[in-house]
């Protein structure tokens, strides 16, 4: 790390969420991480289940992914979710819309922070940034933001907000009626060769409960259970560092 460089700093630049270097480093100074430090950059996941090709948006993860199959390629980056008040809407949608430089209006929920404020044209001072996708989700869409620090983190009042250069490409690769499934998978399995391995994010909106319970569960009902360390799946549940973790001895 350089002088001066913050942890939302280094986040951005390898195009992570700060939740996945928060995680990893707890106990750092988000602000004032230590000059020369080597830190142990995230970039390697376990997919999500999907359907077809399409965006997968899994929320405990704050990431989301383009599936192109046909291309054989999957495009990853991470976002800013709905605060606990105004969780981010799970199930399946279509892309409705897609606007640049859109106009802002002000939700109810937001009117006496605005101050008889209705609208935010385009601009700097604009929420959405320059690019807008519109889900069939009344009122919800995949924006930019003008507030980059807020991507890895619960910002929102339920839309899904990605880096500004992130937006941008996604942008174009977006089509009018592609699939959106917003899932809730803060545990992960995925098999490379004979190994298989687990990532674990924490239960954000508070909906599994027992995560260990689930994730057994999740290893049964994929007929891996016999297959991998108990142990090691305790140990990567309690930890949720929120990367690929090896199960198999």
């Amino acid at each position: 790390m350089q002088k001066k460089d913050t942890l939302l700093d280094i986040a951005r630049k390898f195009d992570l969420g700060y939740n996945e270097l928060q995680i990893l480093y707890p106990d750092l100074d988000p602000w004032l991480p230590p000059e020369g430090m080597i830190l142990k950059i995230p970039t390697k996941w376990v997919l999500p289940e999907f359907h077809q090709e399409g965006i997968v948006v899994n929320v405990p993860e704050m990431r989301l992914y383009l599936f192109m199959p046909r291309h054989g390629l999957v495009k990853t980056h991470p976002i800013g979710i709905g605060i606990e008040e105004y969780p981010t809407p799970l199930g399946s949608f279509r892309v409705k819309e897609k606007k640049v430089d859109p106009v802002w209006y002000v939700p109810p929920s937001l009117k006496d922070q605005y101050k008889g404020i209705t609208a935010v044209p385009p601009g700097p001072d604009n929420p959405l940034g320059r690019y807008w996708i519109g889900l069939t989700a009344s009122l919800y869409g995949i924006h930019g933001t003008n507030k980059p620090w807020g991507v890895g983190r619960l910002v929102s009042r339920g839309c899904i907000r990605m880096y500004p250069e992130d937006i941008e490409t996604l942008f174009p690769l977006v089509t009018i009626g592609m699939r959106v499934d917003i899932v809730y998978q803060p545990v992960k399995f995925g098999c490379d060769a004979e190994k298989i391995y687990i990532e674990v994010h924490p239960d954000l909106y508070g909906r599994i409960g027992d995560l260990f319970s689930y994730a057994l569960s999740l290893a049964r009902s994929k007929g891996i259970s016999e297959k991998i360390s108990l142990p090691l799946l305790y140990k990567a549940v309690k930890e949720r560092k929120g990367i690929p973790e090896l199960l198999t001895p």
